[in-house]
């Protein structure tokens, strides 16, 4: 049976827990609100299993994989429109990240997208700020996971400083209590070693100030618990809850104490947190004193319920990729008159071939879209070879709303737009050739960048498919080809060019 359209689904596969979270949808004329009803977790720690040569283990892998394979139980009959799955940090630096996530997207189901730490930081904030208490001014939102912290700094729903660090409870607690015992002097290191990479942002984050600082996920949550029901917060300082500075520092001398976190006998710290609270600690304990916080509240609002908002504002046709792509073409000055006139006639080809067979064809259509869009941004470098800036633009910027996935994809279309095909034929992950011929045709019949009728053409697609050697067709009238010999030129070049790299290009007048 098939969830109604209002439930929304998000699989966080963060660096030490894997979570499925489910959401319902309620509208009201004030806005619409997502209420969860049914949430899993899974303690992978995933950054646990990371080699010095920055490969996972195999029992991290099957951890991982398992967890995924519950989820995707509960997952089935979802819509894929109506579930996002994002892998953060160790999936972003592991060597072998490809070969888990292609058994991973099996155990789930439905795609993974690895996404950039900024990109993970705006969904952190657009979680939090739809769970943390109102506030006039800014919110300083701060997120420590397994394999990355991310700080964040906005106002209302919408985030204007982002930054992520790499440094989380996992990886910090391996390199300074590895086997979990816990001393003076290792804390005082991990709290320098965690200011160091604070320190970087210390100044234009103090700059720009907040009214209320917001501890959001999992290490937080488990601080502030912690730390209330042991009693560490002053009774005076917001009624003892949430995570004080005072609290922070008596739950480092209990464990400190107690010279093992497994010794601790601390009220609340529950198994799967042990091998990770000394690190997360200490990080906490960093920023608190180089931000100078004195009292942070928490919320459980993180990236799984900021994912699921931005799924939200997908289906309500408020797409964040869009808004990135407007402020892209403003940003590098791009003609928009060209752009459109691309994108229409692109995204008019891509339409008469079949659907396609790995994702909706209203996604298809998009990603070609922003692709036309931004053929051009890298005029703003240089015109000689522009394509090729135009590429490295869109793989290596920050893009709100695209994950990594997306930004690779969009720039081997930009990388292959124009020039030889060479260079992507011999990558045996592309797999947009419907997609690359329809943009490459479309430039070609938009050369003169001005506003004119074109032909009616029709495509066609010769072959198995669009992952195999298949070939192209284009049908014009021959009567307007008479008309344009530059294009009946180009044409005859272009269908060569596909030839080189074992492709049919096949051109019929009629």
């Amino acid at each position: 049976m098939t969830p109604p359209p209002e439930m929304l689904a998000a699989v966080d596969m963060g660096s030490n827990s894997f979570r499925l979270m489910i959401g319902k949808v309620q509208d009201s004329s004030a806005g619409s609100q997502i209420y969860q009803v049914d949430g899993m977790r899974g303690a992978v720690r995933l950054a646990a299993g990371l080699t010095p040569e920055k490969l996972l283990d195999k029992a991290a892998r099957k951890r991982g994989i398992d967890a995924l394979k519950r989820f995707g139980e509960r997952l089935r009959g979802f819509n894929p429109d109506s579930v996002r799955a994002v892998a953060t940090n160790t999936l972003r630096v592991a060597r072998n990240a490809q070969e888990f996530l292609s058994e991973a997207e099996v155990a789930l189901g439905f795609p993974i997208e690895v996404i950039a730490g900024r990109e993970e930081a705006r969904l952190i904030y657009l979680g939090a700020s739809h769970d943390a208490p109102p506030c006039d001014g800014n919110r300083l939102v701060v997120d420590i996971g397994g394999g990355s912290t991310e700080f964040i700094i906005g106002q209302g729903y919408t985030p204007t400083l982002m930054e992520s660090l790499y440094i989380g409870c996992v990886s910090h607690s391996r390199s300074f209590f590895p086997d979990g015992s816990i001393d003076e002097y290792a804390m005082k290191q991990a709290e320098l070693a965690a200011r160091r990479e604070i320190q970087i942002l210390t100044e234009p984050y103090r700059d720009a100030g907040w009214s209320q600082a917001v501890g959001s996920s999992g290490t937080a949550r488990v601080l502030a618990e912690l730390i209330e029901l042991n009693g560490f917060n002053d009774a005076e300082t917001n009624g003892g809850h949430g995570i004080t500075r005072e609290g922070l520092e008596r739950l480092k001398r209990a464990l400190i104490k107690s010279g093992d976190v497994g010794q601790s006998r601390l009220i609340g710290l529950k198994a799967d947190r042990i091998p990770v609270l000394p690190g997360g600690l200490a990080i906490m304990l960093g920023v608190f004193n180089e931000l100078d916080i004195a009292q942070m509240e928490v919320t459980d609002g993180a990236l799984r319920l900021g994912v699921l908002y931005d799924l939200l504002g997908r289906s309500h046709h408020e797409d964040m990729r869009a808004v990135t792509v407007e402020q892209f073409k403003r940003r590098y000055n791009v003609d928009l008159s060209q752009a459109e006139r691309v994108r229409s006639v692109a995204v008019h080809i891509l339409s008469q071939f079949p659907e396609p067979a790995h994702e909706l064809r209203e996604h298809n259509l998009a990603l070609l879209g922003w692709a036309a869009s931004l053929h051009e941004v890298g005029l703003s470098i240089s015109h000689s070879g522009y394509h090729k800036h135009s590429a490295y633009i869109a793989r290596n910027a920050d893009m709100p709303g695209f994950s990594k996935t997306d930004q690779e994809r969009l720039a081997a279309l930009l990388l292959g737009h124009a020039g030889k095909l060479g260079k992507l034929a011999d990558s045996a992950r592309f797999v947009d050739w419907r997609m690359l011929f329809s943009l490459r045709l479309a430039l070609l019949l938009c050369r003169r960048r001005a506003d004119q009728p074109l032909p009616d053409i029709k495509v066609t697609e010769m072959g198995e498919g669009e992952e195999s050697t298949a070939g192209f067709e284009a049908v014009l009238p021959q009567s307007w080809v008479e008309n344009h010999p530059l294009t009946e030129f180009s044409l005859a070049q272009e269908a060569a060019e596909w030839q080189k790299v074992g492709r049919r290009y096949k051109i019929r007048y009629v």
